[in-house]
């Protein structure tokens, strides 16, 4: 266990720093740059755009840029943000607990209900229940998270007036039913094409385990149905959906980041369409770094439970 840890450190390692180099690249090509917004002040001079970026440290050579930001970085310095100058760890961290409150519920709602679709759509295969949610999953991974957005929005805030149609909650109402009121509607968005993900795959699962021996054995011993499905079936079935969680982290991120921008949601990803606007590119690069030590964290913690659950990874 401890050499496949220092095995996985090390890719990590190595992941973030193409990341990073990527990354940093990726905005280098980007039309504008940082010093675009100060360009449209009325008044300012060629001069005062030098000593600006000289200020800023814009004025190096590139490749300079690069090695001092990620040697402050490596040193748990993330720099500062270009607008405010405040520290971009900070300004991530604060933002951080309203996107893990929306990731976090969306998750629990996809996982509860994704796994129960889909051990349904396996014991009852072919049954009209199986068809419907075959179109449904279709349907819900066919059409673009905004839509899905917009149009809660519409029905549930402008049309019946159910729920409130953005922000994390009412301002001068910090209780905690005001916070799950505005959750509501985000958080189902944001859910429904896990939910879908999630059914289909519990449902392969399901009907790949139902076919093993060793459920025959179970049956044959006079087991009761339901003790076959809960203690046979659906243990050995969710271990594929352990290594799934930790994939589904990218897709949640990205879903977050739209679902946060159409919902008014406080969180990164709204932060980061914000500082892509405004070219703050120490802001930028952060939530980027920061989004991808959270995939590889859960991509790590995935395979870790995995071998926990199955003796047969681990011993491997």
């Amino acid at each position: 266990m401890s050499r496949f840890l220092l095995s996985r450190l090390w890719q990590s390692i190595v992941l973030l720093f193409l990341v990073s180099l990527i990354g940093y690249s990726v905005l280098l090509l980007a039309p504008g740059g940082p010093m675009s917004q100060f360009a449209l002040t009325p008044g300012i001079t060629k001069e005062d755009l030098d000593r600006i970026a000289a200020q800023m440290g814009l004025d190096r050579p590139v490749i300079v840029q690069y090695a001092d930001w990620l040697w402050h970085l490596v040193q748990g310095d993330w720099g500062r943000s270009f607008r405010g100058g405040e520290p971009v760890l900070g300004i991530i961290l604060g933002h951080l607990p309203a996107t893990l409150l929306l990731m976090g519920t969306s998750t629990a709602i996809a996982v509860g209900l994704g796994t129960t679709i889909g051990i349904l759509g396996a014991i009852r295969r072919h049954s009209a229940f199986d068809y419907a949610s075959t179109v449904g999953a279709m349907v819900a991974l066919s059409v673009p998270t905004f839509w899905f957005g917009l149009v809660a929005i519409y029905l549930f805030s402008l049309k019946l007036g159910w729920f409130p149609a953005g922000n994390m909650y009412t301002i001068g109402n910090g209780s905690l039913a005001d916070y799950l009121h505005h959750l509501v509607l985000p958080a189902t968005v944001l859910a429904l094409v896990d939910v879908a993900v999630w059914s289909r795959y519990m449902r392969t699962a399901t009907l790949d385990v139902i076919h093993q021996d060793f459920v025959r054995t179970a049956r044959a011993k006079g087991l009761t149905r339901r003790r076959v499905l809960f203690k046979h079936v659906v243990g050995n079935a969710l271990l594929p959906m352990i290594t799934l969680a930790g994939l589904q982290l990218p897709t949640i991120l990205g879903g977050a980041l739209v679902t946060e921008t159409v919902f008014t949601w406080p969180g990164m990803g709204r932060l980061f369409l914000d500082s892509l606007g405004y070219n703050d590119y120490p802001v930028v690069m952060g939530l980027l770094m920061f989004s991808a030590v959270l995939v590889l964290v859960g991509s790590l913690l995935a395979d870790l439970l995995s071998a926990i659950a199955d003796p047969r990874i681990r011993l491997a």
